[in-house]
């Protein structure tokens, strides 16, 4: 049987330095602040195969690489397959939705709040958001959150 995962919290200081030098050269290839792994390794002073040894295993806490959460409210007609229209465009754009809220409607339009994360591979948010506003029997979206 495989070893399951464990993970640990840790606090800077108990890091070892070669493992902090691979979070700061995974930072400056997502940054685009160098193009290569090897500028990456030459920058922060750590050998290729520590970088690849360790590269998946480190991470920040509050690593963004997931992505970015933001939360939209929606004003909607209560109609059957509306919802489906909605989370259909949501996934072209590939935007991952983490939560969804509807509540019961009150004289045929629903309000619903949904919590999608947005991936380096989502399309562009702004065409996105004019789409869900497009959509008929979407009367309003607005984005509430972003984090």
């Amino acid at each position: 049987m495989g070893e399951t995962a464990k993970y640990f919290v840790v606090r800077q200081k108990a890091v070892p330095e070669v493992l902090l030098k691979v979070v700061e050269a995974k930072r400056l290839l997502e940054s685009q602040k160098v193009l290569t792994i090897q500028e990456a390794v030459d920058a922060v002073g750590i050998s290729r195969s520590s970088f690849y040894k360790y590269k998946d295993d480190i991470f920040q806490f509050q690593d963004n690489s997931q992505g970015t959460t933001i939360t939209l409210t929606f004003q909607m007609d209560d109609e059957p397959g509306l919802l489906s229209d909605v989370l259909k465009i949501i996934a072209e754009y590939r935007a991952n939705i983490l939560t969804i809220h509807q509540s019961i409607p009150i004289n045929g339009i629903a309000s619903l709040s949904l919590s999608i994360q947005i991936l380096p591979t989502t399309g562009d948010i702004s065409r996105m958001v004019m789409q869900l506003e497009d959509q008929k029997g979407v009367h309003h979206v607005k984005i509430l959150a972003k984090e």
